[in-house]
């Protein structure tokens, strides 16, 4: 099938949707249209990675099972050349299909089936991530409600109390903060918050991230900002 062209009326984000079900397809184009994104479609792996390499988009919508290739490798090889968010869109939800995409790269995560506000709202918070990576060095400061951490000097606050964390406590925090939105997989937060001799000390995770929940949660048993992504890792949520 020859590949739609996105509608030229609209300059929102260009998005290119992979998905060899016309249906899924059909429904994600009315979604994104419908809130100024401009939609490019196609339905192979091959052809995503052309689509990909020759129209840039802003964000890729990748579902895993594609008839030539999977969406795994389409997420390899398009990381080989260019951080253009990925956001995969499958009925797949088991662990290890999403640790494999994440640790390919991939940015996100959806489970089919799924309603188009969550969908929107994960595209806007890969599409911020992005902005923040191209648009210079990183803010000084970062805040999220009433939490608010000063990456300079360090500092953390609650409202007007100063939190006082652990080195490693901060070091987690920092690395969420860096991947805000994202699900950060457990290898990943323990290679940039401990060192890769420590990618498989799952349980210095769950320790650090109970006392960190602790510290900055309203509801430690009911987070609302550290969020587990079971068997897979963590998300600083933003939205």
């Amino acid at each position: 099938m020859a590949e739609r062209e996105p509608v030229t009326s609209q300059s929102g984000p260009l998005v290119l949707v992979v998905d060899d079900e016309p249906q899924v397809r059909r429904f994600l184009r009315a979604a994104l249209e419908g809130n100024g994104y401009r939609v490019v479609e196609t339905e192979t792996g091959h052809a995503a990675i052309t689509q990909a390499a020759t129209r840039n988009p802003d964000i890729i919508l990748l579902d895993l099972m594609l008839p030539d290739v999977d969406g795994f490798e389409v997420t390899r090889r398009i990381r080989e050349w260019t951080t253009i968010p990925i956001i995969i869109l499958s009925v797949r939800g088991r662990e290890r299909d999403k640790v494999e995409a994440l640790d390919l790269g991939a940015d996100d995560y959806v489970t089919k089936p799924f309603g188009a506000p969550e969908l929107l709202a994960r595209v806007r918070v890969a599409l911020r991530h992005r902005d923040r990576q191209i648009g210079g060095p990183p803010e000084a400061s970062f805040s999220l409600g009433d939490l608010r951490v000063d990456l300079s000097t360090r500092q953390v606050s609650l409202g007007r109390r100063t939190l006082h964390l652990t080195p490693t406590e901060y070091n987690l925090l920092a690395v969420l903060i860096r991947h805000a939105g994202k699900v950060v997989t457990h290898r990943q937060l323990l290679t940039e918050a401990w060192g890769p001799a420590y990618t498989s000390q799952t349980q210095y995770l769950r320790v650090y991230m109970r006392q960190l929940r602790h510290k900055i949660e309203p509801e430690p048993t009911r987070p609302r900002f550290l969020i587990t992504e079971l068997g897979v890792g963590y998300r600083l949520k933003v939205e």
